[in-house]
């Protein structure tokens, strides 16, 4: 079992900065592959990111292509979130999720059985 706490979360001007971390619990949690998801009110979860166990490889959705960037260091068990040129359209709920698999992971929420929390990003224009 995987345990996850995000972090880093609150409220930013649009073109300002973030950083989100995701602390795994289990000594395991460097052999899983992660992603970050996010939900605004009255819609659907919707992929961020994802990256596979070793950091190697990683994927974007299209519309925090060149703005957000995934990476993870292993001796700490942490994946991280930098998100900068942060919009209005960035305002959601972020969350971290972990799958059972080495590989890089796909876009769908089923893939990922272990979810953290949630933290609130709120990005004012």
């Amino acid at each position: 079992q995987v345990q996850l706490v995000e972090s880093g979360g609150g409220l930013v001007q649009a073109g300002g900065s973030l950083r989100l971390s995701c602390a795994a619990s289990a000594r395991t949690s460097s052999r899983n592959a992660m992603g970050w998801f996010r939900q605004a009110p009255g819609k659907e979860r919707e992929f961020v990111a994802a990256i596979n166990w070793s950091g190697g490889s990683t994927s974007y959705a299209d519309s925090v292509k060149g703005r957000f960037t995934i990476s993870r260091d292993n001796a700490k068990n942490t994946a991280y979130l930098q998100m900068n040129s942060l919009k209005s359209d960035d305002t959601a709920v972020y969350y971290c999720a972990a799958t059972a698999r080495y590989v890089l992971p796909g876009m769908q929420v089923d893939e990922y059985p272990y979810w953290g929390q949630g933290t609130q990003v709120t990005v004012s224009s």
